[in-house]
Formats: structure tokens, sequence, C-alpha cells
């Protein structure tokens, strides 16, 4: 999936302050986005319903943090533009999310060099919102406000997503799912596509189509790797997600029968390297929801050999190119 600078051509600009415009570039839009991976899924037979894994069925994705050199133009496009609710706010960190839930901790942090978008780190964050009139409306808020944001959209088949970038570039998916039941699996992995979605057709048919104001949930995370066997041997492996799909130079994880929770890819990040200290991602959460599941975690990490630190919180732990993972019961 998508949203998040990459060396390929200039997302093309959109226009008017109410919708908005794919002009006449969706081919363009959907390679930038990097949504391409939906027509290189494996088609396997047999087993359908998805792989178990190794996590409580009940995991679902935390707050995403976000290292910045300035709160101001962060607060402006969350809070104005996307509508999240502001939690706490200090001179330093903006909490931000929807009802006392935490989906984004914002960190001023000077001398930190920009994000790369060639290395390691956030490919995009992905709010999940209800039903698909909250997610409309929030589109149109976004249109209004920050028109110039918008990168692309795609029916993954599985979701509806829309995509944007935020002042610093860090990447920005909303979306909605599809109805579960429709979800076509085969030998654990999920059929996800990338069909062309209207973003001004979805505004128009749906926004402001019901007065209630559904809360919004971090939905998934996706990240930019070094090394997809590596990542699988991490996320998969040792954290124990399950694989829910594979495509060309990405891989995507869940847990619970979930589409799925995390994303890796090497779409623009292949060999990537230690990440240096940087803006961008400061780390990403997964709740696990019971203790049992964090101390399963902990003893696969240990039987890796891996370097952990545990607490009365939960696990603090770096993927192999630095991408810090909080795990939480």
């Amino acid at each position: 999936m998508t949203s998040r600078k990459t060396p390929v051509p200039a997302r093309p600009k959109p226009t008017g302050a109410a919708a908005i415009s794919l002009a006449a570039a969706l081919t363009v839009v959907l390679a930038v986005a990097g949504i391409w991976w939906g027509t290189h899924l494996s088609s396997p037979s047999g087993q359908e319903g998805p792989s178990a894994g190794a996590l409580p069925s009940n995991t679902r994705m935390g707050a995403v943090e976000l290292f910045t050199d300035e709160l101001a133009p962060m607060r402006w496009f969350y809070v104005d533009a996307v509508g999240l609710e502001v939690l706490s706010e200090s001179s330093d960190t903006l909490v931000l999310g929807g009802d006392g839930e935490e989906l984004l901790r914002i960190v001023r942090k000077d001398g930190l060099a920009a994000d790369s978008p060639t290395g390691a780190g956030l490919y995009h964050s992905a709010i999940l919102y209800p039903n698909v009139t909250s997610l409309a409306d929030t589109l149109l808020r976004v249109a209004t406000a920050a028109p110039q944001s918008y990168s692309g959209s795609a029916d993954h088949a599985v979701s509806l997503a829309f995509y944007f970038s935020d002042p610093d570039g860090n990447g920005l998916e909303l979306y909605t799912d599809t109805p579960e039941d429709s979800w076509v699996w085969k030998d654990g992995l999920v059929s996800m596509g990338s069909a062309p979605l209207d973003p001004n057709a979805f505004i128009s048919q749906y926004a402001g189509a019901s007065p209630a104001q559904a809360l919004p949930a971090m939905g998934h995370v996706h990240l930019r790797v070094g090394d997809l066997n590596l990542a699988r041997a991490f996320y998969a492996d040792t954290l124990g997600f399950a694989v829910t799909a594979e495509s060309d130079g990405a891989l995507f994880y869940a847990a619970g029968g979930y589409h799925h929770h995390v994303a890796t890819n090497t779409w623009g990040s292949a060999g990537a390297v230690q990440r240096t200290p940087s803006q961008g991602l400061g780390s990403l959460a997964v709740h696990l929801g019971d203790v049992q599941g964090l101390e399963a975690v902990a003893m696969r990490l240990t039987n890796a050999g891996l370097d952990f630190v545990q607490d009365s919180l939960g696990i603090t732990v770096d993927d192999p190119w630095g991408n810090t993972v909080r795990l939480l019961a």
C-alpha cells in the first residue's frame, strides 16, 4: 500500500478545495503510491482461511510515534485536516487520537536528519475507519483543508484506501475494511487487489450519509526494510505474526485472521542498513491483549538471541534495521 516519498516520478498535485482530483494520472499515482503489489500477489490453491500465527487472536495495533523538528505543521495537518483529537500537548510532545485512544504521538526532536525514503523506516501509518461514512467525512475534511497532501487511492478488495503525505513526508493511509466475509483466502494468504477507486465519487456517495461520528483506530503500519527474508524471520518467525500476503518486494503480516497489521517492503529500500537517528518513525506499538502472549514473545526473542527490554509495560525491541517495536499486554 502506499503514500510515501520514493525515488519515482513526482506525485500529481490535486486541485480544488472541496474535492480530491485524480487529474489524468491514476496509473502514475498507483505506481508512485507503491500499490502495484496487488497484481503480483501469489495465488496458491488448497487450504482456505487465514493461518493462525503465534500471537493472540485479539492482537491490535497501537500508537505510532513520529519524530519531527516542528510540531505546529504536524498539529495542523493531523488535527485541523484529518480531524484527530488532541489528547495531551506540551512544548515537545503532541498526543492524538479519539475518545482517549492514542493513535499518534508526535515528538519534537532538534538536530535530527530528515527521513530518507531509500532507507529503513515508516512507509505509512494507516488509520482505520469503521464505516464508509466516517471515512468519506474525513476525506472531505482533508480535501478541503489540505488537498495537496493527497497521493493516491485504491480498492484493495479487503479495504478501500486513500493515501496522503503529512508535512514531514510521512505516509498516511485512511481506509475502511470491506466485509470480512468477502475476503478470499487460499493457503493462509488473502487476495488483495488494486482496482481504481475514485475519491470524488466516494465522497459524493458517502459523505454526510449519517450523523453518527464513528471513531477511528490504528489499523496497520507499513515499514520500509532492507531484506524480506530477514523481515519474515523477525516479524513472523520471532514476533509471531502470520504471513497473510506476499508480493514482489513486500510481505504482509497479521494476527487473528486480519488482512494485515504490519507490512514490510523493499520497493525503494532494498539493501537498507541499520537506521541512524532521524525524523520519521520513532516506534510502533502492538497490543497483544494478554500477559501470556507477551511472555511467549519474550521467549521467542530470547531463543532467537535478540536484545530487547522488558518492563512492567511490555517489551521494546528493534527489528534488523532499527525500526522500534513496542509490544504491550
